[in-house]
């Protein structure tokens, strides 16, 4: 009986079906975190303060002092602008931030270096201190989005209860990814990862259509919280005696967590089409109703 031959380099190898077997990894999309080198700086550059404190009068203390603060807040509420812009970049679908903090933060910083003006300056330093500290600090981080995205013609009430949702999801994912860290082992440490990419697809397609949430919102609570028990019970028996059955256990479980997720993350696609497909079929079926009418 005549083969068909097949070599390393040939279409429908082997190696190219085991590739597209290979699992997502944690790092699919990934992209560099904003919250780095700069916002750690905001923390460290106040603490000179400290010194200029106690080295001056009890009234000029206090200002530096309170200079010290109010930049150590800006430098706070900056980093959880980062976090919250982040977060917003990352979904189709989302509301602006409920509070301007990088916006709030860029006001803090001129405040605090205002008072440090007033402290070791005077007046006319303090301003250009302060006028200076703000608009820097609005170039180096931006301003926060101020404006709702992906949702011009979606009903807002479905959007809302999906955005709970998903956020009550990211907290599970969250939790899981904490609990491993207790269990000291980088690959399970990348398995959860990569079963949160997985999860995390499946939030993105239900942003896509908020209708697919009923048929879904049991993966992103129910199955999302026994994940999340499951993995801190584990990571506290494996810390103690690294038993490798319940490590065995344990990635069996997420091995069908993920199987789960991505099943259902391409049953709501093919849904999707289907709906698409039916709205097509019954636009053009009115376009020719119209185009028999203006003929006759």
């Amino acid at each position: 009986m005549a083969q068909r031959y097949g070599g390393k380099f040939s279409p429908d190898s082997a190696s190219d079906t085991a590739a597209a077997s290979t699992p997502k990894g944690g790092f699919q999309n990934a992209k560099r975190s904003k919250v780095g080198f700069r916002v750690n700086l905001l923390f460290l550059a106040p603490l000179p303060l400290i010194w200029k404190a106690f080295t001056s009068e009890p009234i000029v203390m206090a200002q530096y002092l309170a200079a010290l603060g109010v930049l150590l807040l800006a430098g706070w509420l900056t980093r959880e602008g980062l976090i919250a812009e982040e977060a917003y970049e990352a979904r189709k679908v989302a509301r602006r931030p409920a509070m301007p903090r990088k916006l709030a933060g860029s006001v803090l910083t001129g405040v605090g270096l205002g008072l440090v003006g007033i402290a070791g300056h005077g007046l006319i330093d303090a301003v250009i201190f302060a006028v200076l500290g703000a608009v820097l600090h609005s170039f180096a981080f931006g301003i926060d989005p101020m404006r709702d995205k992906g949702m011009d013609g979606i009903d807002t009430f479905q959007t809302d209860r999906v955005a709970r949702a998903v956020d009550e999801a990211e907290k599970h994912l969250e939790a899981m990814k904490e609990s491993i860290l207790r269990a000291g082992d980088r690959a399970l440490e990348r398995r959860v990862a990569q079963f949160g990419t997985t999860a995390r697809d499946l939030f993105r397609t239900i942003e896509d259509d908020p209708l697919d949430l009923s048929s879904a919102r049991k993966y992103l609570s129910v199955y999302l919280k026994g994940a999340r028990d499951a993995t801190a019970k584990f990571s506290d028996i494996y810390a103690r005696n690294r038993d490798a059955q319940a490590r065995s256990d344990y990635e069996a479980l997420l091995d069908d967590l993920e199987q789960n997720f991505a099943s259902r993350t391409q049953k709501l696609l093919l849904n999707d089409h289907s709906d698409l497909t039916v709205e097509i079929d019954v636009l053009r079926e009115r376009l020719q109703r119209e185009d028999i009418r203006d003929d006759a």
